[in-house]
């Protein structure tokens, strides 16, 4: 009887064994595999914000470029968006992670089974990314940053020049920021503003529009959210300085490129936010089930440099609520 047990026993554990060995190779499998993925951006400061923050979080989750990972960049402007995803994804990618909404609905275009992490500023269900924002379905998740922040900006920028009645508004050539510029110019109008809106195409624009505004009397300056907005911070800050107007940008780190005044999400905390995602899609779960968030955290900057180079006293409760003060 014991003999018998003991050659049941012995059984049982070889089968566990034989078993177990499948799911040990798969493991080492996905420990040894390479994973690729790609970044697409129109501005190349975005890609220097992947490479310094995202993929660093990338390696402390375990995804090292080099080792583990392969990582392509791509970037070009708005006419050749849809040429520059196409691109990427004929790297044939794990993940790909955009950012903007013009590129994700390039990269969207370009596969419909590719995994695409975005951050975006639009609604990712009106502009047809996403099916919702807790199950986005399809290949697609990510960050959007749909708080009225543009309105917000406004109101900053109110209150640091209150005697400022005629207000500029860049933005791009339509369709491009339309539902932000009417959205503002109501809240514009509650208040007794007087809003003007320059429209450009690219950086070729720049001298003209700035000359416009100067035509126009133009007191203070809103710089749209555009990622090429971003990429042109500092020239866009020495323009408006030269054309004497006080600025409000899209990112607290845009004060210190010279605008009066940044305010917007952490950018660091989201691209950690991306990290986290793209980590969690190559270790196998599906796109369409991570929901998409919103942002967490805000910065508001002020460049009391660029205040004194315009004479401005910026009120000291304005003061109070900075995050940062640069001098």
């Amino acid at each position: 009887m014991r003999g018998r047990s003991s050659t049941t026993l012995g059984q049982l554990f070889l089968l566990v064994l034989v078993l177990a060995l499948p799911a040990t190779a798969l493991r080492a499998q996905t420990r040894d595999k390479v994973h690729r993925v790609a970044f697409i951006a129109i501005a190349t400061i975005s890609i220097e914000g992947f490479r310094s923050v995202t993929l660093p979080e990338l390696a402390r989750l375990g995804f090292v470029e080099g080792r583990n990972l392969v990582v392509t960049t791509h970037h070009g402007p708005v006419d050749r968006i849809q040429e520059v995803a196409r691109e990427a994804i004929a790297t044939r990618p794990d993940v790909v992670v955009v950012s903007g909404a013009l590129t994700a609905e390039a990269a969207k275009a370009a596969s419909s089974t590719v995994p695409i992490v975005f951050l975006i500023g639009d609604d990712p269900i009106t502009i047809g990314l996403a099916k919702s924002l807790a199950r986005p379905g399809s290949n697609v998740t990510g960050f959007t940053i749909m708080a009225e922040l543009e309105v917000k900006r406004l109101l900053l920028l109110h209150e640091a020049v209150p005697s400022a009645r005629r207000v500029g508004l860049l933005a791009h050539r339509p369709p491009r920021h339309d539902e932000s510029v009417k959205g503002l110019q109501h809240v514009a109008e509650t208040l007794g503003i007087e809003t003007h809106v320059f429209r450009v195409d690219g950086p070729t624009d720049y001298a003209k529009v700035f000359a416009d505004m100067r035509a126009a009397r133009i007191e203070v300056l809103v710089i749209f959210a555009a990622a090429e907005f971003f990429r042109d911070a500092a020239v866009l800050s020495r323009r408006a300085m030269e054309a004497g107007l006080p600025t409000v940008c899209e990112w607290a780190t845009m004060a210190r490129d010279g605008c009066l005044i940044g305010y917007g999400p952490n950018l660091t905390a989201l691209r950690l936010r991306i990290a986290d995602y793209v980590a969690r899609i190559l270790r196998g779960t599906p796109a369409g089930e991570l929901p998409i968030e919103q942002p967490a955290k805000f910065e508001f900057a002020i460049n009391l440099k660029t205040a004194k180079a315009l004479g401005i006293t910026v009120p000291s409760s304005l003061l109070a609520r900075a995050d940062e003060l640069i001098e």
